[in-house]
């Protein structure tokens, strides 16, 4: 789409433009409704941005988001700490605990192998996982990557890693579709993963 704008409301609808699934036509409508909003919610909105970039983090455990040290999840001592649930992205957390049918501890890898990417094993969070099962009371890893052909080459990779340890190591199954994304995969769908998650 050819810009037809100049000055800031441009320049907005360009950084707009750079949000992931912000298409042109999406980045000038939430351009304008910025600009016709009322200061309070544009002051409310910066404060926001500022906020995440300064407060949150990764945790240090498991590379989720948080605000301390450790996450919420991490924290909590009523979690299943015999099994880890190993994903790509932070955003997947949401999507299983949205289902209720994982208890248990995350680990997030930070993306999956992708080679045409540059993206290997020493990329990823794998070294900070194998540190966390030493001395560990783990009796499973459930590898839960994306259903695609990145998401298999780490999943594949990873349980050739864990075989040494001696972990069982289950992988997500049914219901995830090829291609497809856990963060937006519906409950239903993955809890039936859950379910039948199969040893690797």
């Amino acid at each position: 789409m050819n810009s037809v704008y100049e000055g800031a409301i441009q320049d907005l609808i360009d950084e707009l433009g750079q949000l992931p699934g912000v298409g042109p036509k999406s980045a000038q409508r939430i351009a304008f409704h910025i600009m016709e909003a009322e200061t309070e919610d544009v002051e409310r909105l910066r404060a926001a941005l500022a906020a995440v970039k300064t407060r949150v983090k990764h945790c240090e455990t498991c590379g989720n988001l948080a605000e301390g040290e450790q996450c919420s999840i991490c924290l909590d001592p009523r979690r299943d700490q015999s099994t880890i649930c190993v994903i790509e992205q932070a955003p997947d957390v949401q999507a299983i605990e949205r289902t209720h049918a994982y208890r248990g501890l995350y680990h997030v890898l930070g993306g999956a192998i992708d080679p045409i990417r540059g993206i290997g094993p020493e990329q990823l969070r794998i070294r900070q996982l194998l540190a966390r099962l030493q001395n560990s009371e783990v009796k499973e890893i459930v590898i839960a990557t994306d259903p695609n052909i990145e998401g298999e080459a780490t999943a594949t990779y990873l349980a050739r890693m864990l075989e040494t340890m001696n972990i069982p190591t289950s992988r997500l199954a049914l219901g995830l579709p090829v291609g497809g994304d856990l963060e937006y995969a519906d409950e239903i769908t993955l809890s039936r993963a859950f379910e039948g998650r199969r040893i690797m």
